[in-house]
């Protein structure tokens, strides 16, 4: 059992709504009152009384310079203002990956997701949330399923045409849309339409987008979490790992939330983009030397709703060298190249896991080579799919797989 000092607090991170000072508790108003420097952005600032003479630090671009500027004067009393909930997709978040926790106070207002529930009766709980401010709206890809109920904070007044546009394209025209501006403040309105029909312009850039899901059946693309999405949901040359496989080697992989993956010789990138689609904080890295699979990958990234997968050209090992530690390996070819695995073996972090598929004879003995050296567990992965002979259907083989998953001690 621990206590921390309180003393040690010097920087507060008050959350404040569209009501403004007003809308501050007792102690949000008193540590705004304390502080010697406040910090926020244009909008937040303007909020002080013309008469206060503190020091002011305005958000900067890039944010790096800012926050920097706020660490160089630990030890004063700063206030930082933040839009509603400093941690739910805000400043709060960025500034305790650089400042412990024992030296802030956070004192959240209402987020807009909380107010956007409040005005739709929705549970947040049951809600899935995103934030599109410096973000891919291709993320929201990922997110798409029947019936599903979003809220998305939007980047400007344009973002709600952008989710619009990106609704209809993947079969989700039918999908009400409403856009609540400005929440808290005199100036609150609602907004309501259908994605396809979408026409609204004339809204403020503060806006949070609740989209309630509904697809013309069938949707562009299965929209399941689950691996094995198929095979025609990706453009490839061929190099692709089909779907009965892929469902079987990323249960093998098992991602968790937050974890890094190394596709090596990622072909279309089906391995690593349903490792990012198992949960948003998973994180992995393509690696590819094909041009025109590096724009599959590419291509497919942003369709599927992973643009943050991280794709890096070149060949293996070679282009290893230098990436964060992974704390799981995926070798889908190349398993005869020269030192590929000993890279990969030594990168990969003690715990992880490195699973590796052989369809030729030549890998399938590498792989039993170093079975009998580190251990782990080999499969064979047979599958039959029921085709057209003729008037009638017969099993055609795919190739077998040999699948050995293995657990660095």
């Amino acid at each position: 059992m621990s206590s921390r000092d309180v003393r040690q607090k010097w920087l507060a991170i008050v959350g404040i709504g569209e009501d403004g000072l007003e809308g501050l508790s007792l102690v949000g108003r008193s540590l705004l009152a304390q502080a010697t420097v406040i910090v926020g952005g244009d909008r937040h600032l303007a909020m002080l009384p013309s008469d206060d003479t503190r020091e002011r630090i305005r958000w900067t671009s890039p944010i790096e310079d800012s926050v920097n500027q706020i660490i160089q004067r630990c030890g004063q009393a700063m206030c930082v203002l933040a839009s509603g909930d400093p941690m739910c997709y805000g400043i709060g978040v960025t500034l305790t990956r650089r400042i412990a926790i024992a030296e802030i106070t956070i004192v959240p207002a209402p987020s807009a997701f909380s107010l956007a529930c409040a005005r739709l009766g929705w549970s947040l709980a049951d809600t899935e949330t995103l934030s599109l401010c410096g973000r891919n709206p291709a993320l929201l890809s990922a997110m798409l399923y029947p019936e599903a109920r979003l809220l998305v904070l939007s980047a400007d007044q344009s973002t709600p045409a952008t989710v619009a546009q990106l609704l209809t394209q993947k079969g989700f025209g039918d999908s009400q849309i409403t856009v609540l501006e400005r929440m808290g403040s005199t100036q609150e309105r609602i907004t309501e339409g259908i994605a396809a029909t979408w026409t609204a312009t004339d809204l403020a850039d503060l806006n949070t987008i609740a989209i309630h899901a509904h697809s013309a059946p069938p949707p562009v693309h299965p929209s399941t979490l689950l691996p094995g999405l198929p095979d025609i949901a990706y453009h490839h040359d061929g190099q692709l790992t089909k779907r009965e496989v892929r469902a079987v080697t990323l249960s093998a992989l098992a991602p968790l939330p937050g974890q890094l993956l190394w596709d090596v010789g990622a072909g279309c990138g089906s391995i690593a983009i349903e490792w990012l689609r198992s949960d948003r904080r998973c994180r992995a890295i393509a690696i590819e030397q094909h041009p025109t699979r590096l724009q599959y990958i590419a291509d497919n990234a942003i369709a599927l709703g992973t643009p943050n997968l991280t794709i890096i050209a070149g060949a293996a090992p070679i282009a290893l060298k230098g990436l964060p530690e992974p704390d799981a390996i995926f070798v889908g070819g190349g398993l005869t190249t020269p030192e590929l695995f000993e890279t990969c073996w030594q990168a990969l972090r003690p715990g992880g896991r490195l699973v590796a598929n052989a369809v030729t004879v030549e890998s399938e003995q590498m792989l039993f080579q170093w079975q009998r050296q580190l251990g782990g567990e080999l499969s064979r992965i047979a599958i039959q799919r029921a085709e057209p002979v003729g008037k009638f259907l017969g099993w055609k083989a795919m190739a077998p797989i040999t699948q050995w998953v293995v657990v660095k001690d």
